[in-house]
């Protein structure tokens, strides 16, 4: 969140947690110079939910609130752009920066607006927009509505959050303060990238049987996915039918315990959008970002460098931890096939595509019959999950705080992780032989 945006909903949350919300709102709305209609797009996206001003305003964004849906779209345009960015090729900040093409600018009447079409709610163009027109939903009240009711809520975080509230902040620090909030508890995301670098092991042996064949990895990045699916469809068939971390997240805790609710936690805008497809809807009920996370802390006066660890036993790999940043699903699943299909090993060469710009021109290649990889994998942003949009910390140094944070593990490869292979038994028995793990990874499987 920009700074403003930051404030207006730090000031929404206090009062939420004050029991004064309404009045609040009210004040907001009621100050001689705010535009109501834009305010109220303004708060409603604050509070997660699509709601137009009117008279029963506040009425009306309590009960959206408290029946919350994933129904609506995640990036919002909520005032009208007065086109003062304009590039030397005159286009606007927000255009430049979309991969999707779906800014669209109306030059008679002065604005640009977002084609819901062309849009995939990446978030490109929130990061982008100097003025603020632009925002993500933050769904944090209707997170803090169910913590209220004492339910079981299961955060799931993302690796890059590693170093982003602190240097020396560790992961069982990071756990307490998170807990604190009213989490249930806190589990790393890198533990189910592990059973993703398995997935895509298995089907690059599908999909790989010669010098002229190759995948595409579904992992991690959902605009890197989005571009596969809408820009570049006819090399769908080459893409790996695997969820991402994040959603495999939630079915494996789900699976476990089907009545929780389960809350991600990244560097990303995208993630919110991914969530809410149509195939994975309820997998993961609510995305946060870090900024928004820092905002909570924040209005919360939680303070993770201070808190006692709350330690578990070591449970994600060195090779989950580092799909947090470009080449990392590579490092995972180079070692997965090499483990388990020696044969296949030979055929495998990598390729990241390092951004947007990178991704666009390896698919093009690729779509063009210029192969220069079999294994490819996508990051949308520079640096990858690091190089996010809703980053605290620097793309370079969350790098490095991830690389000495992987180091460090004490499981080193996913295939060895006892932890992960005990998780597989709860999900779905045996998985003594490759066949028998195929059939449990099953459940991280879309459809394209």
């Amino acid at each position: 969140m920009t700074s403003y945006s930051s404030k207006l909903f730090k000031e929404i949350m206090n009062a939420y947690y004050d029991n004064s919300f309404d009045e609040k709102i009210i004040e907001l709305l009621s100050k001689s110079n705010v535009d109501k209609e834009n305010m109220g797009k303004i708060i409603s996206s604050l509070c997660g939910v699509d709601v137009d001003y009117s008279e029963d305003y506040v009425k009306d964004l309590k009960k959206a609130i408290s029946n919350y849906s994933a129904n609506h779209r995640v990036v919002t345009r909520v005032h009208n752009c007065c086109m003062e960015c304009l590039s030397g090729e005159g286009d606007t900040s927000c255009q430049v920066s979309c991969p999707f093409n779906a800014i669209v600018a109306d030059k008679n009447a002065k604005t640009v607006y977002i084609d819901e079409e062309k849009c995939r709610d990446c978030g490109s163009c929130v990061g982008a927009c100097p003025s603020d027109n632009i925002m993500d939903r933050v769904e944090f009240i209707p997170i803090a509505n169910i913590l209220r009711e004492n339910k079981t809520v299961i955060a799931t975080v993302a690796p890059a959050i590693i170093g982003q509230f602190g240097k020396n902040v560790s992961i069982n620090q990071l756990r307490a303060a998170i807990k604190k909030i009213g989490f249930s508890d806190m589990l790393e995301v890198a533990f189910f990238a592990d059973m993703l670098t398995l997935r895509e092991a298995i089907e690059f042996n599908k999909l790989v049987n010669n010098t002229e064949d190759f995948m595409i990895s579904s992992c991690c990045c959902p605009v890197w996915v989005a571009m596969s699916k809408k820009i570049y469809g006819k090399l769908i068939k080459h893409v790996s039918p695997s969820v991402s971390p994040m959603i495999a997240s939630g079915r494996a805790i789900k699976k476990i315990n089907p009545d929780c609710k389960v809350v991600f936690i990244g560097p990303c805008v995208a993630k919110k959008a991914e969530a809410k497809e149509k195939d994975l809807l309820n997998d993961i009920d609510y995305v946060l970002t870090f900024t928004e996370l820092k905002d909570i802390f924040e209005i919360l006066n939680i303070h993770p460098e201070e808190m006692d660890e709350d330690t578990t036993h070591e449970y994600a790999s060195r090779e989950g931890r580092l799909y947090g940043h470009t080449g990392g699903v590579s490092t995972a699943v180079s070692e997965g096939i090499r483990i388990s299909f020696p044969d296949k090993y030979p055929l495998l060469t990598t390729i990241q595509g390092n951004g947007v710009k990178e991704c666009k021109q390896m698919l093009d290649d690729a779509q063009s019959g210029i192969i220069h990889g079999s294994f490819m994998e996508g990051m949308g942003c520079v640096g990858g999950c690091v190089g996010g949009p809703k980053i605290i910390i620097p793309k370079e140094e969350g790098r490095e705080r991830l690389k000495e944070f992987a180091e460090g593990s004490e499981i080193r490869i996913s295939f060895d992780s006892q932890p992960m292979h005990a998780f597989l038994q709860k999900l779905g028995g045996s998985t003594k032989t490759l066949t028998e793990i195929e059939e449990t990874l099953n459940l991280f499987e879309r459809e394209f």
